[in-house]
Protein backbone atom coordinates (compact mmCIF):
# COMPACT_ATOMS: atom_id res chain seq x y z
CA UNK A 1 0.00 0.00 0.00
CA UNK A 2 3.16 1.96 0.40
CA UNK A 3 3.11 2.77 -3.18
CA UNK A 4 -0.48 3.58 -3.58
CA UNK A 5 0.03 6.23 -0.54
CA UNK A 6 2.82 8.09 -2.54
CA UNK A 7 0.83 8.29 -5.11
CA UNK A 8 -2.43 9.84 -3.83
CA UNK A 9 0.31 12.12 -1.68
CA UNK A 10 1.86 13.07 -5.05
CA UNK A 11 -1.36 13.14 -6.75
CA UNK A 12 -2.81 15.70 -3.75
CA UNK A 13 -0.10 18.13 -3.68
CA UNK A 14 -0.39 18.96 -7.34
CA UNK A 15 -3.72 20.45 -7.14
CA UNK A 16 -5.11 23.61 -4.93
CA UNK A 17 -6.82 23.18 -2.53
CA UNK A 18 -6.17 20.67 -0.15
CA UNK A 19 -2.53 22.30 1.54
CA UNK A 20 -4.21 25.80 2.28
CA UNK A 21 -7.43 23.70 3.77
CA UNK A 22 -5.12 22.40 5.99
CA UNK A 23 -3.24 25.50 7.02
CA UNK A 24 -6.47 26.84 7.34
CA UNK A 25 -7.72 24.41 10.04
CA UNK A 26 -4.89 25.30 12.02
CA UNK A 27 -5.16 28.91 11.90
CA UNK A 28 -9.06 28.95 12.09
CA UNK A 29 -8.74 26.73 14.93
CA UNK A 30 -6.59 28.76 17.13
CA UNK A 31 -7.82 31.36 15.95
CA UNK A 32 -11.21 31.18 17.08
CA UNK A 33 -10.50 29.16 20.61
CA UNK A 34 -8.39 32.33 21.15
CA UNK A 35 -11.51 34.38 20.84
CA UNK A 36 -13.67 32.19 22.49
CA UNK A 37 -11.35 32.00 25.66
CA UNK A 38 -10.48 36.11 25.44
CA UNK A 39 -14.65 36.38 25.27
CA UNK A 40 -15.20 34.31 28.09
CA UNK A 41 -15.00 35.49 31.77
CA UNK A 42 -15.04 33.84 35.66
CA UNK A 43 -15.72 36.85 37.99
CA UNK A 44 -15.85 34.61 40.82
CA UNK A 45 -15.24 31.08 41.95
CA UNK A 46 -17.78 28.89 41.10
CA UNK A 47 -18.55 30.35 37.46
CA UNK A 48 -19.35 26.73 36.31
CA UNK A 49 -17.53 27.36 32.89
CA UNK A 50 -15.63 24.78 31.14
CA UNK A 51 -12.02 25.82 30.83
CA UNK A 52 -10.76 23.13 28.86
CA UNK A 53 -13.90 23.16 26.85
CA UNK A 54 -13.85 26.85 26.13
CA UNK A 55 -10.40 26.38 25.21
CA UNK A 56 -10.87 23.99 22.46
CA UNK A 57 -13.68 25.98 20.96
CA UNK A 58 -12.12 26.58 17.46
CA UNK A 59 -12.31 22.81 16.68
CA UNK A 60 -16.29 23.69 15.75
CA UNK A 61 -14.81 25.43 12.95
CA UNK A 62 -12.15 23.39 12.25
CA UNK A 63 -14.36 20.87 11.44
CA UNK A 64 -15.58 22.24 8.54
CA UNK A 65 -12.49 23.16 7.17
CA UNK A 66 -11.55 19.30 7.22
CA UNK A 67 -14.46 18.11 6.06
CA UNK A 68 -14.13 20.27 2.67
CA UNK A 69 -10.37 18.85 2.87
CA UNK A 70 -11.94 15.25 2.29
CA UNK A 71 -14.62 16.27 -0.07
CA UNK A 72 -11.90 18.24 -2.40
CA UNK A 73 -9.84 14.97 -2.30
CA UNK A 74 -12.67 12.53 -3.93
CA UNK A 75 -14.66 15.28 -5.79
CA UNK A 76 -12.02 17.00 -7.21
CA UNK A 77 -11.19 13.85 -9.32
CA UNK A 78 -14.87 13.22 -10.83
CA UNK A 79 -15.09 16.53 -11.85
CA UNK A 80 -11.82 16.57 -14.05
CA UNK A 81 -11.89 12.89 -15.44
CA UNK A 82 -9.19 12.11 -13.32
CA UNK A 83 -10.73 9.16 -11.57
CA UNK A 84 -10.28 6.55 -14.56
CA UNK A 85 -6.80 7.09 -14.96
CA UNK A 86 -6.52 6.73 -10.57
CA UNK A 87 -8.91 3.55 -11.38
CA UNK A 88 -6.66 2.25 -13.90
CA UNK A 89 -3.57 2.76 -11.65
CA UNK A 90 -5.68 1.05 -8.69
CA UNK A 91 -8.45 -1.02 -10.23
CA UNK A 92 -9.75 -2.46 -6.50
CA UNK A 93 -11.30 0.21 -5.58
CA UNK A 94 -11.60 -0.40 -1.98
CA UNK A 95 -8.38 -0.75 -1.52
CA UNK A 96 -8.70 2.94 -3.25
CA UNK A 97 -10.93 4.19 -0.89
CA UNK A 98 -9.04 2.45 2.13
CA UNK A 99 -5.72 4.59 0.89
CA UNK A 100 -7.80 7.75 0.82
CA UNK A 101 -8.80 7.31 3.95
CA UNK A 102 -5.27 6.19 5.39
CA UNK A 103 -4.05 9.51 4.00
CA UNK A 104 -6.88 11.88 5.06
CA UNK A 105 -6.79 9.89 8.57
CA UNK A 106 -2.82 11.53 8.58
CA UNK A 107 -3.20 14.55 7.63
CA UNK A 108 -6.48 15.52 9.79
CA UNK A 109 -4.32 13.81 12.45
CA UNK A 110 -1.26 16.19 11.94
CA UNK A 111 -2.85 19.25 11.42
CA UNK A 112 -5.57 18.64 14.34
CA UNK A 113 -2.84 18.02 16.52
CA UNK A 114 -0.97 21.39 16.02
CA UNK A 115 -4.54 22.88 15.81
CA UNK A 116 -5.21 21.72 19.32
CA UNK A 117 -1.69 21.69 20.80
CA UNK A 118 -1.93 25.49 19.66
CA UNK A 119 -5.42 26.11 20.88
CA UNK A 120 -4.87 24.58 24.90
CA UNK A 121 -1.43 27.06 24.54
CA UNK A 122 -3.29 30.24 23.60
CA UNK A 123 -6.28 29.38 25.78
CA UNK A 124 -3.81 28.52 28.89
CA UNK A 125 -2.27 32.26 28.39
CA UNK A 126 -5.75 34.23 27.80
CA UNK A 127 -7.55 32.33 30.52
CA UNK A 128 -5.83 33.65 33.68
CA UNK A 129 -6.60 36.69 32.56
CA UNK A 130 -10.01 36.86 32.23
CA UNK A 131 -10.55 35.29 35.97
CA UNK A 132 -10.16 31.24 35.43
CA UNK A 133 -7.28 31.52 38.36
CA UNK A 134 -6.53 28.67 40.79
CA UNK A 135 -8.44 30.79 43.95
CA UNK A 136 -11.21 30.87 41.74
CA UNK A 137 -11.12 26.81 41.33
CA UNK A 138 -9.38 26.32 37.97
CA UNK A 139 -5.99 25.34 38.02
CA UNK A 140 -3.68 26.20 34.74
CA UNK A 141 -5.03 24.96 31.16
CA UNK A 142 -2.51 22.26 30.91
CA UNK A 143 -1.71 19.19 29.38
CA UNK A 144 -0.65 17.63 32.21
CA UNK A 145 -4.36 17.42 33.53
CA UNK A 146 -6.13 14.22 32.86
CA UNK A 147 -9.18 15.98 31.87
CA UNK A 148 -7.38 18.15 29.71
CA UNK A 149 -5.39 15.76 28.26
CA UNK A 150 -8.38 13.36 26.93
CA UNK A 151 -10.67 16.62 25.79
CA UNK A 152 -7.39 17.89 23.70
CA UNK A 153 -6.78 14.08 22.49
CA UNK A 154 -10.81 13.19 21.47
CA UNK A 155 -10.36 16.66 19.95
CA UNK A 156 -8.32 15.37 17.45
CA UNK A 157 -9.84 12.14 17.42
CA UNK A 158 -13.41 14.35 15.79
CA UNK A 159 -11.72 15.90 13.76
CA UNK A 160 -10.14 12.57 12.10
CA UNK A 161 -13.86 11.00 12.68
CA UNK A 162 -15.58 13.81 10.36
CA UNK A 163 -12.51 13.93 7.92
CA UNK A 164 -13.54 10.24 7.51
CA UNK A 165 -17.59 10.83 7.49
CA UNK A 166 -16.62 13.72 4.67
CA UNK A 167 -14.67 11.46 2.66
CA UNK A 168 -17.61 8.46 2.81
CA UNK A 169 -20.56 10.86 1.94
CA UNK A 170 -17.73 12.35 -0.64
CA UNK A 171 -17.56 8.87 -2.32
CA UNK A 172 -21.25 8.44 -2.45
CA UNK A 173 -22.22 11.36 -3.38
CA UNK A 174 -19.42 12.42 -6.07
CA UNK A 175 -20.38 15.94 -6.37
CA UNK A 176 -18.73 18.48 -4.30
CA UNK A 177 -21.35 20.92 -3.75
CA UNK A 178 -23.92 18.35 -3.00
CA UNK A 179 -21.17 16.58 -0.90
CA UNK A 180 -20.44 19.52 1.10
CA UNK A 181 -23.79 20.25 1.94
CA UNK A 182 -24.88 16.85 3.16
CA UNK A 183 -21.73 17.02 5.07
CA UNK A 184 -22.36 20.40 6.89
CA UNK A 185 -25.66 19.47 6.77
CA UNK A 186 -25.16 17.16 9.23
CA UNK A 187 -22.46 18.92 11.51
CA UNK A 188 -24.27 21.92 11.60
CA UNK A 189 -27.52 22.36 10.73
CA UNK A 190 -28.92 18.86 12.87
CA UNK A 191 -27.64 20.25 15.61
CA UNK A 192 -29.75 23.40 15.35
CA UNK A 193 -32.76 21.17 14.38
CA UNK A 194 -32.23 19.14 17.67
CA UNK A 195 -33.06 22.94 19.45
CA UNK A 196 -36.15 23.24 17.48
CA UNK A 197 -37.83 20.51 18.32
CA UNK A 198 -40.78 20.71 21.49
CA UNK A 199 -40.22 16.78 22.76
CA UNK A 200 -38.29 16.58 25.33
CA UNK A 201 -37.42 12.59 24.91
CA UNK A 202 -37.47 13.38 21.08
CA UNK A 203 -35.00 16.04 21.38
CA UNK A 204 -32.55 13.93 23.46
CA UNK A 205 -32.62 11.05 21.72
CA UNK A 206 -31.31 13.39 18.47
CA UNK A 207 -28.96 15.09 20.55
CA UNK A 208 -27.34 11.72 21.34
CA UNK A 209 -27.32 10.78 17.79
CA UNK A 210 -26.08 13.75 16.37
CA UNK A 211 -22.46 13.92 15.18
CA UNK A 212 -21.38 16.86 16.82
CA UNK A 213 -23.29 17.08 19.55
CA UNK A 214 -22.28 13.91 20.90
CA UNK A 215 -18.79 13.62 19.20
CA UNK A 216 -17.78 17.36 20.79
CA UNK A 217 -19.26 15.56 24.45
CA UNK A 218 -15.48 14.29 24.83
CA UNK A 219 -14.06 17.83 25.07
CA UNK A 220 -16.40 18.16 28.73
CA UNK A 221 -14.22 17.76 31.55
CA UNK A 222 -16.88 19.50 34.20
CA UNK A 223 -20.39 17.95 34.93
CA UNK A 224 -20.41 14.97 33.17
CA UNK A 225 -23.09 12.89 35.03
CA UNK A 226 -25.50 15.54 34.15
CA UNK A 227 -24.62 15.21 30.33
CA UNK A 228 -26.48 13.76 27.37
CA UNK A 229 -23.84 11.10 26.46
CA UNK A 230 -20.57 10.00 27.93
CA UNK A 231 -17.36 11.98 26.15
CA UNK A 232 -16.13 8.23 24.85
CA UNK A 233 -19.98 6.60 23.74
CA UNK A 234 -20.10 10.37 22.20
CA UNK A 235 -17.08 10.01 19.83
CA UNK A 236 -18.23 6.53 19.43
CA UNK A 237 -21.59 7.92 18.01
CA UNK A 238 -19.50 10.78 15.70
CA UNK A 239 -17.27 7.25 14.82
CA UNK A 240 -20.46 5.33 13.52
CA UNK A 241 -21.61 8.02 11.31
CA UNK A 242 -18.22 7.72 9.43
CA UNK A 243 -17.89 4.05 9.38
CA UNK A 244 -21.57 4.15 8.22
CA UNK A 245 -20.66 6.44 5.41
CA UNK A 246 -17.41 4.88 4.06
CA UNK A 247 -19.62 1.31 4.20
CA UNK A 248 -21.80 3.55 1.57
CA UNK A 249 -19.41 5.10 -0.37
CA UNK A 250 -17.40 2.07 -0.40
CA UNK A 251 -20.65 -0.11 -1.95
CA UNK A 252 -21.68 2.49 -4.48
CA UNK A 253 -17.84 2.69 -5.41
CA UNK A 254 -17.77 -0.88 -6.36
CA UNK A 255 -21.15 -1.11 -8.20
CA UNK A 256 -21.11 2.47 -10.56
CA UNK A 257 -18.79 3.42 -13.44
CA UNK A 258 -16.55 6.00 -13.01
Amino acid sequence: MRRELRAEWTKLRTVSGPIPLLLGTVVVTVAVSALAAGAMSCPAAGCGQDAARIGLFGVQLGQGLVALLAVVMVCGEYGSGMIRTSLTAMPRRIRLLAVRAALVSGLTLAAGTVAVLGSVLVAGLLLPGNGFTPEHGYPPLSLLDGPTLRASAGSVLYLVVIALLSLGVATAIRDSAVATGVVLGLVYLFPMVVLMVRNEDLQLVLWRISPMNAGLTVQATTSLPGMPIGPWAGLGVAAAWAVAALLVGGLLLRKRDA
